[in-house]
C-alpha cells in the first residue's frame, strides 16, 4: 500500500467557511453536501483564524509541563483500564468473604453501566467547564470509588462503589483522549493517542492476572483497589499542578447548566443502562429468549432510536451527539470501526482464557501468563501505527492491515486444540495484537480529520461512547455464540447427565476452569474439553465475520489531510512575558 505525504495534498475551500468564522447549520441535513455541486463533504474544514498568533505547528516542542501532563494522562488511563478487568479473577474471594449470591455480576456491570452512560454528558461538561476541573474532578470520583471498594463491608457497599468508580472512569476515559486532542495537532496525534490507548489495551489485558497474584498474595482482595489510592494519587497531584488549559469563562455558570442537552442524556443513559441490564442477564442469569432479557433490550434499542431522532430535531439547542459529526462518510464509517474494533477487542480477551483453562488446563494466573504475547506485541505495534500515522498522514492503510490481521487471527484460531503447541497459540494471538494495535491510535484521527477543532469535545466523547458499547458488545455476542453451540453439543457428547446438567443454559464459560476439570473423571473431561473446543471455534468462526465486516467498511474511508496546525481555545496555558515599548513599537520580531 502506498501511503502518500499529506504535505502535497491541496486544501479545498469549504462552503461551510465564511472567511474564517464557522456557521452553524440550521439543520443537519444541511451538513449533507449536494453531489451535483461536486461538494466534497470528506474534505476538512477550513479552520478558525488560520493565521492565528495561538496556531501550534508540528514542529513546536513540547516542553516538560506536556510530559508530566501525558504522564499523568497515562496514570489514570492505566488504572482505569485495570479496573475494568481486575475483579474477574479476584471475584470468587471477593464473594466468598462478602456473600451476595447473585449481585456478585453488578460489580462489573455497575463498572461499565456508569462508565459507557456519562461518556457523552462528561463532552458536554468538557465544553462548557473546561477540561481541567472535569478531569480532576473524574480522578477523584475514581480514587474516591476505588477506597469504597476497599474498604467495604457488604456486596451492595462494594458495588456502589464501583458505580463511584464508574463514574470517575468515565471521565476519565473520554477526557484524556480530548487533552490530547487539545495539546498536539491532529497530524502528531497517534505519537501520543498510541501510548495513551496502548496502556488502556494492556491495563485491560493485564487486569485479570494482576488481580489473580493480589488475590494470591497475602495481601488480599482488598488491594486490588486500594492499589489505586497511592498511584492515583500521585496523579491527581500531576493533574492538579500541572493540568492548566485556556478555556472561555465568558458566561454564567447558570447559563452553562441550563444548555446541556438533560433530555438526550436522560434518554441516552436509560436506553444504554437498559441494554447493558438485558446484556448482563443474557445467557448468565436467564435465556436469551426469556422475557427477562428480550423486553429490557427491546427498550434499550428502542430508546437509542429515539435518542437519535431527538438529537437530530429542534429541541436540543446544544445536543450531546450532533449529527453533523457523523453526516461525512469518513467520520461515519471510523465511528463504526471504533464499534466493531471494541468488540473484536474484547471478543480475544474473554475467550482466549476459555482455550487456556478449559482446553489447556491453566490456572487463572498462568493463563493471564498466557496472555502475555497480546500484551508484548500489541503495544509496539500501536506505537508503530501512531508514528506511522505522523510520518505519512494517512489512516487507511492502518485500518486495512489491522482489521485484515485481526480477521487472519480469528481464522487461526479455529485450528487450536488440546494438542496445539504452544508456538501456534503465541503466533495466533500475537498476529491479533498486531491488528489491534495498529488501528488503537488511527481511529480518532480519522474521525477528526473532516471535522473543525470545535467539534472536538463531542466528536471524543462520541467515539469514546461508542468504543465502550463495543467493549460490552464484545462479550455478550461471543458469549451467546458460545453458550449456545455449547448446549447443542453437550446433549449429544456429554454422557453423564449430572455434569452435563451443571454446564449447560449459559454456565459452560463459568465452569472452563482447571478446577473443575480435575473434578470430572478421565471420560468426562475428555467430552467437556471436546464441547468446549467445537463451541470456541464457532466464536471464532464468526469472529471473522465482524472482522472482515470491518475491513469491508475501511474502503468507505477517504484518506482526508490531517491538519498539521492546531487552532483550539483550549490549548496549553502560557506564562505571561514582559514586553517593553521598544518591542511594542515593533522594532524588534
Amino acid at each position: 500500500m502506498d501511503f502518500p505525504n499529506a504535505e502535497n495534498h491541496e486544501r479545498k475551500p469549504n462552503p461551510r467557511d465564511d472567511g474564517g468564522h464557522e456557521t452553524a447549520p440550521t439543520s443537519n441535513t444541511q451538513m449533507i453536501m449536494d453531489e451535483d455541486k461536486k461538494e466534497n463533504v470528506d474534505t476538512p474544514v477550513s479552520r478558525e483564524a488560520e493565521t492565528s498568533k495561538e496556531s501550534t505547528t508540528t514542529n513546536s516542542k513540547k516542553g516538560l509541563q506536556f510530559w508530566l501532563i501525558l504522564v499523568a494522562l497515562s496514570f489514570t488511563s492505566l488504572l482505569t483500564s485495570l479496573e475494568a478487568t481486575i475483579t474477574s479473577t479476584a471475584l470468587p474471594s471477593i464473594i466468598a468473604d462478602l456473600g451476595g449470591g447473585d449481585l456478585f455480576i453488578w460489580t462489573a456491570n455497575g463498572y461499565f453501566l456508569a462508565m459507557t452512560a456519562l461518556l457523552p454528558l462528561y463532552g458536554q461538561l468538557a465544553n462548557l467547564f473546561g477540561r481541567r476541573w472535569p478531569t480532576i474532578s473524574a480522578a477523584a470520583i475514581f480514587i474516591l470509588g476505588s477506597g469504597i471498594c476497599g474498604g467495604t463491608t457488604s456486596i451492595e457497599m462494594l458495588i456502589t462503589g464501583r458505580v463511584v468508580q464508574g463514574v470517575g472512569a468515565s471521565g476519565i476515559g473520554v477526557l484524556v483522549e480530548m487533552i490530547v486532542c487539545d495539546l498536539v495537532p491532529l497530524r502528531q496525534r497517534g505519537n501520543y493517542m498510541a501510548v495513551v490507548m496502548g496502556l488502556i489495551a494492556i491495563g485491560t489485558a493485564v487486569g485479570p492476572f494482576i488481580g489473580g497474584l493480589i488475590v494470591d498474595s497475602p495481601a488480599g482482595w482488598r488491594w486490588v483497589f486500594w492499589l489505586n489510592l497511592p498511584i492515583g494519587g500521585v496523579a491527581l497531584v500531576l493533574l492538579f499542578v500541572f493540568l492548566r488549559v485556556t478555556w472561555n469563562r465568558n458566561t454564567s455558570y447558570v447559563t452553562r447548566l441550563t444548555s446541556i442537552d438533560w433530555v438526550g442524556n436522560f434518554i441516552l443513559v436509560g436506553s444504554t443502562s437498559s441494554v447493558l441490564i438485558a446484556l448482563s442477564w443474557a445467557g448468565a442469569v436467564y435465556t436469551w429468549s426469556s422475557y427477562h432479557v428480550l423486553v429490557p433490550l427491546a427498550i434499550g434499542l428502542a430508546g437509542l432510536a429515539l435518542f437519535v431522532m431527538f438529537e437530530g430535531s429542534r429541541f436540543p439547542s446544544q445536543p450531546t451527539m450532533p449529527l453533523h459529526l457523523m453526516a461525512n462518510r469518513t467520520s461515519a464509517t471510523a465511528y463504526i470501526l471504533t464499534l466493531l474494533h471494541g468488540i473484536v477487542t474484547m471478543w480475544t480477551i474473554y475467550f482466549l482464557p476459555v482455550y487456556f483453562q478449559g482446553v489447556l488446563g491453566s490456572s487463572p494466573s498462568y493463563s493471564g501468563v498466557q496472555l502475555l504475547p497480546s500484551i508484548l506485541v500489541l503495544m509496539p505495534f500501536a506505537a508503530l501505527g501512531g508514528v506511522a500515522l505522523s510520518k505519512f498522514g494517512v489512516y487507511r492503510p492502518f485500518h486495512v492491515a489491522g482489521f485484515a490481521l485481526i480477521a487472519l487471527s480469528f481464522g487461526l484460531f479455529n485450528l487450536l486444540d488440546s494438542n496445539s503447541s504452544t508456538g501456534a497459540w503465541v503466533g495466533y494471538q500475537a498476529i491479533g495484537a498486531a491488528g489491534v494495535g495498529l488501528v488503537v491510535p488511527t481511529l480518532l484521527p480519522a474521525v477528526m480529520a473532516p471535522l473543525t477543532e470545535r467539534d472536538t469535545a463531542l466528536a471524543t466523547s462520541t467515539w469514546a461512547f461508542l468504543r465502550s458499547f463495543g467493549v460490552i458488545w464484545g462479550t455478550a455476542i461471543p458469549a451467546a455464540i458460545f453458550n449456545n453451540r455449547f448446549d447443542e453439543l453437550a446433549t449429544t457428547t456429554i454422557t453423564d447427565t449430572f455434569i452435563r446438567s451443571q454446564v449447560v443454559n449459559g454456565k459452560a464459560y463459568s465452569h472452563a476452569t482447571a478446577a473443575f476439570l480435575h473434578t470430572l473423571s478421565e471420560t468426562t473431561r475428555e467430552e467437556f474439553i471436546a464441547v468446549l473446543n467445537q463451541s470456541l471455534r464457532r466464536t471464532w468462526q464468526v469472529g471473522i465475520g465482524f472482522a472482515a465486516l470491518g475491513l469491508a467498511l475501511v474502503f468507505l474511508e477517504k484518506d482526508v489531510p490531517l491538519r498539521q496546525e492546531l487552532e483550539t481555545e483550549f490549548g496549553m496555558e502560557k506564562k505571561p512575558t514582559i514586553r517593553t515599548a521598544y518591542e511594542e513599537d515593533g522594532n524588534v520580531k
